[in-house]
């Protein structure tokens, strides 16, 4: 299992592999903790993605947010969600947007629920990544939202990456 650092990330065809089917049972599980909202922020990564998925297969109208262009690429055929791409300079790594533009956009929203995933979850050194770019818009989109989720497998946990973001007190 690769470990994140500040030196390495591991790419989006790496992550499609690993625990794939250990993603696709968070991602399920993950998306029945909606309870009614109506508006979504879904991280950058392939278990935030997952969820996206699923979320697109329901027949709820939903404003879904996000800085994933895999995930905006899974919502893009669905009529009943709004999708919102947030712009930003694009990682190559992960296929996700970040810096101010990404910010600022964010700073404009209330969002209901946001499933977040990390590179790294640890009680000590919380909910980590190895790029500060990336860490600011996640740090950005818990901010603005009313409830957190994370989503992430058991290989991420007493990991510790470059960059913090959160607390692990601040998800459900």
């Amino acid at each position: 299992i690769a470990v994140e650092t500040a030196g390495f990330e591991s790419d989006v065809h790496y992550r499609t592999t690993a625990h794939s089917a250990q993603k696709r049972r968070i991602a399920t599980a993950a998306a029945k903790l909606m309870h009614g909202a109506e508006t979504v922020y879904i991280d950058e990564g392939f278990t935030p993605c997952l969820v996206a998925d699923v979320l697109s297969r329901g027949d709820s109208n939903l404003t879904i947010v996000t800085s994933s262009l895999l995930a905006a690429q899974v919502l893009a055929d669905r009529p009943s969600t709004r999708t919102l791409l947030i712009g930003g300079r694009l990682r190559c790594r992960t296929k996700a947007t970040v810096d101010d533009w990404a910010l600022r956009m964010l700073s404009e929203f209330v969002i209901d629920v946001a499933f977040m995933g990390a590179n790294g979850v640890s009680r000590d050194r919380g909910l980590t990544t190895p790029d500060p770019a990336v860490a600011a818009v996640k740090r950005e989109a818990m901010n603005r939202s009313r409830r957190r989720i994370l989503v992430g497998v058991h290989a991420k946990f007493g990991v510790s990456s470059f960059a913090r973001f959160a607390d692990v007190r601040d998800f459900e």
